[in-house]
């Protein structure tokens, strides 16, 4: 069983900058990606940004795309995400998520089969 656990998170004003971090307990080495999520208030959960476990290979949503930086700590489990130049459509609850699933379509919900509890970005003009 893999455990993600964020913190971070909290209140920024528009351009400022917040990061977030996902920590990954239980059987980590058998993680493929790690990943962030955001749902905001009515909206469907959307891909925001992952990284395969070597902490190589990355992927990002084309609204966060050269704004928010996702990198592991590979002595630590840790997966960090750096957000910059927030915007207030940026606010929304983020949460982690970690795939052992082969072939899964990694920009969906769907390719990941455990998720942390969240953490409040809210984003003010």
């Amino acid at each position: 069983q893999v455990q993600p656990v964020e913190s971070g998170g909290g209140l920024a004003q528009a351009g400022g900058s917040l990061r977030l971090s996902c920590a990954s307990s239980g059987r980590a080495a058998s993680v493929l990606f790690m990943g962030w999520f955001r749902q905001s208030s009515g909206k469907e959960r959307e891909f925001v940004a992952t990284i395969d476990w070597s902490g190589i290979g990355t992927r990002y949503a084309d609204s966060v795309k050269d704004r928010f930086t996702i990198f592991k700590d590979n002595g630590q489990n840790t997966v960090h995400l750096q957000m910059n130049d927030l915007k207030p459509e940026d606010t929304a609850v983020y949460y982690c998520a970690t795939s052992r699933l082969t072939g899964a379509d990694i920009t969906s919900p769907r390719g990941y089969d455990s998720w942390g509890q969240g953490t409040q970005v809210t984003v003010s003009s």
